[in-house]
């Protein structure tokens, strides 16, 4: 058997505040919490006979002190499943993400960074 994708770890400044973001963005709950350590996961049932499908990575959040200095070299996906592409980075602009620029130049998705600059992409077409 092959491994399973999941959870992604982010070292962040803010758990707390970064979880909230990400909450609000993927429609996750707060799994656990300890000292300096937030994970979230999504709210579905876990995997099994009574599943159709994985449960989504969960996201854990730990606290270091070193900021972020560079690029990111692994970064996170999202795709709009209720409303267009522009409706969704609206929203996540509401939640405070940014419009960022790493090179892109002219694709179809849209690149913002979260609250502590991670880079993200909203994708157009893709539904999950």
């Amino acid at each position: 058997m092959a491994s399973k994708f999941t959870e992604l770890a982010i070292d962040c400044a803010d758990p707390e505040g970064l979880a909230r973001f990400w909450c609000a963005v993927l429609d996750y709950e707060v799994r656990d919490q300890d000292e300096g350590i937030v994970i979230i996961g999504s709210p579905a049932l876990p995997e099994g006979k009574d599943r159709p499908g994985p449960v989504p990575p969960m996201l854990t959040f730990a606290k270091v002190p070193d900021g972020k200095t560079v690029k990111n070299r692994l970064h996170i996906d999202v795709n709009p499943t209720d409303r267009e592409q522009d409706a969704e980075v609206t929203r996540l602009l509401a939640l405070g993400a940014r419009h960022t620029d790493v090179g892109q130049g002219d694709v179809s998705w849209v690149v913002l960074a979260d609250p502590e600059d991670n880079e993200f992409c909203v994708l157009s077409a893709r539904h999950p």
